[in-house]
């Protein structure tokens, strides 16, 4: 009986505590219906029922909460006990999917995971990167890295980044040609290099704020791309202005190569987090890339 249930007894604590299957299935890196499906299945081999459903959030039914309170300790106790010993072992492992952007993976990710991969050899990582908000339960990643404003809703999340500003760009000859737009209205007279964000399969709204004033400009331009190396190297070569990190073209106004505009209109952006379901929280492995990866 034990063995036919544990599954469905964690998954009940899990729901019991997060109050709802929503915030339940994203700690638990499941699908909302699996999950209920998993407590459906413990409630019929029991014969009894656990959790007591409403149309906003579920709480444990007086049988539940005895579950809750002299069971559920000692699943917990077992699991510790368990990590305890995998603990013990010389060589950390695991495989590991991580979403994030391209960016992030440049600047932030490789340069701080380089290290780790070499004292750890058998940790193994796999590096998506895109732009879209991508389900990492549904599409089976273990983690993302995304703003933390796009972080998504019952995650545990690692600040990995420091804020950031996005600075309007082009070389030297192109404003010497078409002049500094001197306000993000005026953008829409030059030509200027877009980016589509593949999430909505628009392009993206260039983000202003000077003064509590937040201006959303949709630019023109004779390039598209849909990440933003491309974007960088196309302004350097004065196809028109970019829209960047300030990180990725520090190095390059700092050559000569590009001048920024509209400084006094660049708006910050909440910095890069690692997001991750609860269940992932126990792995020794995936501890130690969280470490690395973590802002100090």
């Amino acid at each position: 009986m034990l063995r036919e249930n544990m599954t469905g007894l964690v998954a009940f604590a899990t729901v019991a505590r997060a109050g709802t299957f929503t915030k339940a299935a994203a700690q638990l890196g499941v699908s909302q219906s699996a999950l209920s499906h998993t407590v459906r299945d413990l409630e019929a081999r029991l014969g009894i029922k656990v959790l007591a459903r409403t149309t906003r959030k579920v709480a444990p039914t007086v049988e539940g909460q005895r579950l809750l309170e002299r069971v559920v300790p000692m699943l917990e106790e077992l699991e510790s006990e368990l990590w305890s010993i995998i603990d013990t072992r010389d060589k950390p492992a695991g495989n590991f999917r991580i979403t994030t952007t391209d960016y992030a993976a440049n600047t932030l990710v490789w340069p701080k995971l380089r290290p780790v991969l070499s004292q750890y050899p058998d940790i193994h990582v796999e590096l998506v990167t895109d732009y879209q908000l991508t389900d990492i339960v549904e599409s089976q990643f273990d983690a993302g890295i995304r703003l933390g404003e796009q972080v998504g809703e019952g995650m545990i999340a690692v600040r990995v980044g420091p804020d950031f500003s996005m600075r309007a760009v082009a070389s030297p000859d192109y404003f010497r040609t078409h002049g500094k737009p001197q306000t993000p209205q005026a953008l829409t007279e030059h030509r200027c290099i877009n980016l589509r964000l593949p999430t909505h399969g628009s392009l993206y709204a260039w983000e202003f704020e000077k003064e509590g004033r937040e201006i959303r400009v949709k630019v023109q331009g004779q390039l598209t791309f849909n990440t933003i190396e491309p974007v960088l190297q196309a302004a350097i070569d004065g196809y028109g202005i970019g829209y960047l990190p300030d990180g990725l073209v520090a190095d390059a106004i700092a050559a000569g190569k590009l001048e920024p505009a509209l400084e006094a209109w660049s708006p910050p952006f909440t910095g890069y987090f690692l997001y991750y379901p609860h269940r992932r929280q126990s792995s020794p492995a995936f501890s130690i890339l969280v470490e690395a990866l973590r802002q100090v």
